[in-house]
């Protein structure tokens, strides 16, 4: 599965926290994310992942490209609710896309570990079906 892995400044740590935490389930995908949040995770983890643009340059409207491309199948986004985000726009957008598409979207701690432990159940395997039914 195609995860993207984004977090708000003050959330850097928790997703940091999350990735290593979860490091061997995460290394079994094909993991992307945002700028800075990719570098952290990285350095922090080991874990290989494809950085986009931070968020506020653009690094969202590029995972909601490849979401509306049916080409991501996760997204944890650790979100900030009491900071005010210049770029808020552009989350509210990815949010949407993820709604329209049925794209799993987890915005804190707790609903990420719930699908970290799906996808390690085989729970979100409708994804492949969907991948699937587009080769066809």
């Amino acid at each position: 599965m195609k995860i993207a892995l984004i977090a708000h400044d003050l959330k850097k740590d928790d997703m940091v926290r999350f990735a290593q935490a979860y490091k061997y389930s995460l290394k079994k995908h094909e993991l992307y994310a945002t700028g800075t949040t990719g570098l952290r995770i990285a350095e922090n983890t080991g874990l290989s992942l494809y950085r986009f643009q931070s968020g506020p340059l653009g690094g969202d409207q590029q995972i909601g490209a490849l979401i509306a491309e049916n080409k991501m199948d996760m997204i944890i986004f650790f979100r900030d609710p009491l900071t005010a985000q210049p770029h808020e726009p552009d989350i509210s957008a990815l949010m949407r896309l993820c709604d329209v598409y049925s794209i799993p979207l987890a915005t804190n701690m707790g609903s990420a570990e719930i699908f970290i432990h799906a996808l390690e159940r085989g729970d979100l395997k409708w994804r492949d079906i969907i991948h699937d039914l587009e080769k066809e």
